[in-house]
């Protein structure tokens, strides 16, 4: 079964009353899901609209909704410290009741980490830290012991997160990536859900064959890993022509590539 949900890119203008509305709206239509980006700036710029905080705006979610999930597409590790995201997602987990889907990536907006004095790192640096990342989520999500790593970006020390998650592992870890080389390999041994955005049909088939291939190798099952596909949407005011140009003479040919 397709289920369709909304992702909202909070950097695009994003207001506390247009979130207000949006999630209302959201809900009363039926969609599956209502997930935000995590993100400070738009790529370019300036000038630069106004930006909604996402943990935030996801606790405005979770406790003015009864249906919807809930989560990031995604928040990137070179950006959020892993272990305070996990006890920030364990928490709204338990305020949605059980409705929280925790999303995560390797980072790529060079603007913003620039702006703000975070290290984005090249390539290999940044899927370095992205694993790290998502090995310490993973423990601290489901380890109800004491938990230890020792890593060359994070470090734990007998750590754990309380109050424990009310269902198993907290809210499924979703791996955002279609990276063939890092990503698709740590979302076949550590995702419950995997999302890539904006391929065509015949890559996605590729890909989707690989992480079958991977998920297998990790000692798991193809059906243990939930898939998801991104793919844009742009909305405009009836008269808005300049948009509508826009969209038929750069985004359209885009998308049939």
């Amino acid at each position: 079964m397709v289920r369709l949900s909304v992702l909202v890119e909070g950097a695009h203008g994003l207001t506390w009353d247009r979130w207000k509305e949006f999630v209302s709206n959201v809900e009363k239509m039926g969609y599956a899901g209502l997930y935000g980006s995590d993100h400070f700036t738009l790529v370019a710029g300036p000038p630069d609209p106004d930006s909604l905080e996402l943990i935030v705006s996801l606790a405005y979610a979770a406790d003015h909704t009864e249906r919807l999930k809930l989560g990031q597409l995604v928040s990137p590790a070179s950006l959020r410290d892993p272990v305070m995201l996990t006890r920030q997602m364990l928490a709204l987990d338990d305020l949605s009741g059980g409705r929280m889907v925790f999303g995560v990536g390797a980072g790529w907006n060079v603007r913003e980490h620039e702006m703000f004095g975070y290290d984005l790192g090249d390539l290999r640096m940044r899927m370095d830290r992205f694993a790290e990342a998502v090995e310490v989520i993973t423990h601290l999500k489901w380890s109800d012991r004491p938990v230890s790593y020792s890593g060359r970006y994070y470090t734990l020390k007998d750590a754990t997160l309380l109050p424990r998650p009310r269902r198993p592992g907290g809210p499924p870890l979703l791996i955002g990536g279609g990276g063939p080389k890092r990503t698709l390999p740590l979302a076949a041994r550590y995702a419950d859900i995997w999302n890539v955005a904006m391929v065509a049909p015949d890559a996605l088939q590729e890909k989707l064959r690989l992480l079958d291939s991977l998920i297998v190798a990790a000692g798991r099952q193809p059906g243990d890993v939930a898939r998801t596909l991104m793919i844009p949407v742009q909305w405009f005011a009836r008269d808005d022509l300049d948009g509508l140009r826009m969209i038929a003479d750069e985004i359209m040919p885009k998308v049939a590539a």
